[in-house]
């Protein structure tokens, strides 16, 4: 997670910052300029972002135009709240910035409630659009290894965030006279949830980037990022409050009943496709082949991803052969949709790295694989960090790509293995390893027929499976183990008594992870679950067990914090389900991998 994140202690310690034991270790800062590749990146981001905010104004002024031609007052120049401003500010966690922001706009003052639905939209749009203008026009500044880091992590995160806000602007655009009379249906509802959800996500790990600098840099960051977070904070609430949910941020089952009864394959993949998954690999026609050899089409997959068109609605299939593959950098970016990479099977195809914090990167940049672009899917693929305990946070795949299929491979690391970074995501049959907090991050993701096992850790360390971080009580966000085996490995289960493995703890406010019907070994501690630090979230996080079994599956012991509960409601369970929780009906059966859609196993 940050830079010098809390990790488990030794029993009964207090908790400590991961900071390096030796400072020697860490290569001195440098004054470094910018990476010439991203200078063209940042002047078209500059760009683009210009045109956005002018767009967005120029929405606005259409709208105000609408309501005056439709018989109702222009623009007041009293900044006083309407009424409708005021009740739609009230359903937020910020609303004093909320009524200042929205007062200020053009259309606020004349616009009725769902008016001011689209224009919180908007205005946020704008703000957002501004921030990554002006921090990209930073870029010339000197800065460390470690600022820089935190610097292009931020301007990747708002990049993604205008893209997101963008859709989710044109999905709640009214249409006057239209058939929806500006309502919103109910598909394009679940991904407006998704979407704003994780521009929260971006902005918490852009200035968590930050955390632990100094300098001018940071200060012109905070500056210039000031009131992000809230504003689209404040979008979710007013975007939520529009339907009543009986439980926050998942779907409730009149939605459900709807999604169920819709087309279950999404535009995106074409029918010939969705069965890859079900495939054997010598059944795939590849269209971009792997192979350190030569006898492939690139050598490299950082030239496969390059090849790879961008914003495609046709699956493009990347198949990489068995092999060991350690390439700097390797990312699957927002505009490359669709890509799916087929491997020879675990262990054969494998995909590593050794980046970590102690580099003098963030944690969001040590990922040995990182993948945003919607509709990723990976199988038979090892994806590792070889980094080791000592080195502390070192993440073997990072996701944020929505609609996200992850089947059939293994994640290996050591503390931060698998970052589920955001958006919505699926895992099947994988086999993931780690110590500390080495299943974290803020998507909706669901676990299915997946291996977790906890390695042995540093001496004095606790393993701890899962560290979510839902920071807002209105993001549809969580992790879902479902039908899993929780097991020791074996050097582990040779030492397990001074090493505790504990479910998780809660890494933001609103943390919420789920077990249900899985295997636990008896590695697993009787308390089950472990703090963060103190009392933190213990009221506000949502931790649940179902029907899990197995020697560390009993609960008789657990800890008995308020937002932990032992679920015997199969109601209450299933909103964690693949139909339910990641709207899996909608779009997993077009991938062609199993899932079990409800509880049963």
């Amino acid at each position: 997670m940050g830079y010098g994140r809390l990790e488990p202690s030794e029993p009964g310690g207090s908790l400590h910052t991961n900071q390096p034991d030796d400072a020697t270790s860490l290569p001195p800062p440098l004054s470094t300029p910018p990476p010439t590749r991203n200078k063209k990146k940042l002047i078209f981001l500059s760009v683009l972002s210009l045109a956005l905010i002018v767009a967005s104004a120029a929405s606005a002024v259409i709208l105000v135009g609408l309501r005056t031609r439709a018989g109702q007052p222009g623009p007041l120049l009293a900044r006083k709240p309407t009424q409708a401003i005021s009740k739609t500010c009230s359903k937020t966690l910020y609303p004093s910035l909320c009524v200042n922001s929205l007062v200020e706009f053009p259309g606020s003052l004349t616009a009725s409630e769902q008016d001011l639905v689209h224009i919180s939209f908007n205005m946020t749009l704008q703000h957002f659009s501004k921030a990554l203008y002006y921090s990209a026009g930073i870029s010339y500044l000197q800065m460390d290894p470690r600022v820089r880091s935190a610097f292009e992590d931020c301007i990747e995160l708002l990049d993604d965030s205008v893209d997101a806000l963008s859709r989710s602007l044109d999905s709640v655009a009214p249409t006057p006279g239209g058939a929806n009379n500006g309502n919103i249906n109910i598909f394009n509802r679940e991904d407006v949830m998704t979407w704003l959800s994780s521009s929260l996500t971006n902005q918490d790990t852009c200035t968590e980037g930050f955390a632990d600098v100094n300098g001018d840099v940071k200060n012109q960051m905070t500056e210039k990022l000031k009131d992000l977070s809230e504003l689209v904070s404040n979008c979710l609430a007013i975007f939520s409050a529009s339907e009543s949910d009986d439980f926050a941020g998942i779907p409730i089952q009149n939605k459900r009943k709807l999604l169920e009864e819709a087309d279950t394959f999404p535009r995106w993949l074409a029918k010939r496709e969705r069965r890859l998954l079900g495939l054997p690999v010598s059944a795939i026609q590849a269209d971009i082949i792997v192979s350190h050899d030569g006898n492939g089409t690139v050598k490299t997959i950082m030239e496969a991803i390059k090849k790879a068109p961008e914003n495609s609605t046709r699956r493009t299939i990347i198949y990489v052969r068995a092999g060991r593959y350690e390439e700097d950098n390797l990312k699957v970016g927002r505009k490359k949709k669709n890509l799916m990479f087929i491997g020879d099977g675990k262990g054969k195809t494998v995909i590593t790295g050794g980046k970590n914090v102690q580099h003098g990167l963030t944690t969001f940049h040590t990922a040995s694989f990182a993948a945003t672009g919607e509709g990723f899917i990976a199988r038979d693929i090892t994806f590792e960090n070889w980094a080791g305990p000592a080195k502390h946070q070192a993440v073997a795949l990072r996701v944020g790509a929505d609609h996200a299929v992850v089947y059939h491979c293994n994640i290996i690391g050591f503390q931060d293995t698998l970052y589920v970074h955001s958006n919505r995501q699926f895992f099947r049959e994988c086999d993931i390893y780690g110590t500390v907090d080495f299943i974290f991050g803020n998507a909706a993701v669901v676990f299915q027929n997946c291996s977790i096992y906890a390695r042995k850790p540093m001496d004095q360390q606790k393993n701890t499976i899962t560290a979510q971080n839902r920071k807002d009580p209105n993001q549809n966000t969580g992790i879902s183990i479902h039908a899993c085996r929780i097991l020791p490995t074996p050097e582990l289960e040779a030492s397990k008594g001074s090493f505790p493995t504990y479910l998780g703890r809660p890494w933001k406010m609103y943390s919420r992870v789920v077990y249900m019907l899985s295997f636990m070994g008896d590695h697993i501690h009787t308390r089950g679950w472990l703090e963060w630090n103190t009392t933190f979230a213990l009221d506000t996080l949502y931790y649940g067990e179902y029907m899990n079994y197995g020697p560390g599956g009993a609960v008789g012991q657990r800890v008995k914090w308020p937002g932990y509960r032992v679920i015997t409601s199969t109601v209450e369970a299933s909103k964690f389900t693949v139909a339910q929780f990641i709207y899996g009906s909608s779009w997993l059966p077009s991938t062609g991998v199993a899932f079990l859609a409800g509880l049963s196993t």
